[in-house]
């Protein structure tokens, strides 16, 4: 039997630590689940992709891992709020930004964007943008 053919606006993809791909529904399905599951399924690597068009409506900060976060189509900007300060890193499709764990980062578009982001959720925090 083939594999599934997936939409990755629609279907997430958990990448264990053991090395299997489990594909799962995406979006408000997912977000949906007691916090318990979500804390387990952050022990691995979160594939999704989100489509946006207005600014992240908060700031979000992964300590248990780097997060790769690759911009499919539009412009935004990435803000890092790391020691140093806020840094910005202008982004024009495609263009890819590992995001260092425990940096809290947000993102302002110029208008419609599609982004994968590749995450080990553990832990993840967030505040108000």
């Amino acid at each position: 039997m083939p594999p599934a053919v997936l939409n990755p606006q629609d279907d997430y993809v958990l990448l264990s630590t053991g090395g299997g791909a489990t594909p799962m529904a995406g979006g408000a399905a997912f977000w949906a689940q007691p916090a318990a599951a979500l804390d387990a399924l952050g022990q691995g690597w979160l594939v999704a992709e989100f489509a946006v068009d207005a600014d992240w409506p908060n700031w979000e900060m992964h300590p248990a891992a780097d997060e790769l976060v690759y911009l499919l189509a539009g412009t935004a900007t990435l803000l890092l709020d790391g020691p140093g300060g806020v840094q910005a890193v202008p982004l024009q499709a495609p263009g890819l930004v590992v995001v260092p764990r425990g940096v809290w980062h947000t993102a302002q578009v110029a208008g419609p964007c599609r982004f994968l982001h590749i995450t080990m959720g553990a832990g993840t925090e967030t505040r108000p943008a």
